[in-house]
């Protein structure tokens, strides 16, 4: 059975792989995997029918027979873990694989994805400023810590893994902002994963639905 993932009809991100359902498309790319996409509109992510799959209203979901998940991280998880390609097969690299996956979402991905709303929704607020420089400053130093621990090395562990995976698809939002141009080695990682096959698999069937929306 062909394993289901949910999308935004008309992604917020203007096709440009910022969705957070980008991560599952990758990661069955990397592995490849087939998968089948069901897009909703806003209204129908705040129905019950898909509130049953993700009490928040979110997306992306998962669904493959009687398994059915939420939460971008969980599902690239579960993906790797069913699927070569994503996870070492030494334990130990594969513990520090997943500790990469938890520090992705748990430590970059808050103040950097809280940059973005801040941007987007509190740009006429009396304390915006404030809020962006504190916001930047956070970002700076776990960016600092990060750009130290990768040096020159192509990967955050020995190969790529779903680590890099989570991490890359988080360091994206930033590219805009002009943060990353401080950083040299991370922007080089960035582009390495952009420069995948399935990473470009996976980016151009997500910018195909925007596409299609906007015409």
């Amino acid at each position: 059975m062909t394993a289901t993932i949910t999308a935004f009809e008309r992604s917020p991100d203007r096709g440009n792989g910022l969705a957070r359902d980008m991560r599952l498309r990758w990661a069955f790319e990397e592995v490849g995997q087939p998968y089948e996409v069901r897009l909703l509109s806003f209204e129908a992510m705040k129905e019950p029918a898909h509130l049953a799959l993700q009490p928040f209203g979110q997306i992306p979901t998962y669904e493959d027979g009687d398994l059915s998940l939420f939460e971008s991280g969980a599902i690239v998880l579960h993906i790797a873990e069913r699927h070569p390609g994503l996870l070492p097969d030494d334990a130990n690299a594969r513990a520090r694989a997943i500790m990469w996956m938890f520090a992705a979402l748990n430590t970059l991905e808050p103040p950097i994805f809280d940059r973005s709303l801040l941007t987007i929704l509190e740009r006429d607020r009396p304390w915006y400023e404030e809020r962006l420089n504190a916001l930047d400053e956070t970002i700076r130093k776990r960016l600092e810590n990060l750009s130290h621990h990768l040096g020159e090395a192509d990967w955050l562990d020995g190969a790529f893994s779903a680590g890099d995976l989570l991490m890359v698809t988080v360091l994206r939002r930033l590219q805009s902002s002009g943060i990353l141009n401080a950083y040299s080695n991370l922007a080089a990682y960035i582009a390495r994963a952009e420069a995948r096959p399935a990473y470009q698999r996976a980016f151009e069937a997500q910018r195909a639905v925007f596409t299609t929306a906007a015409g």
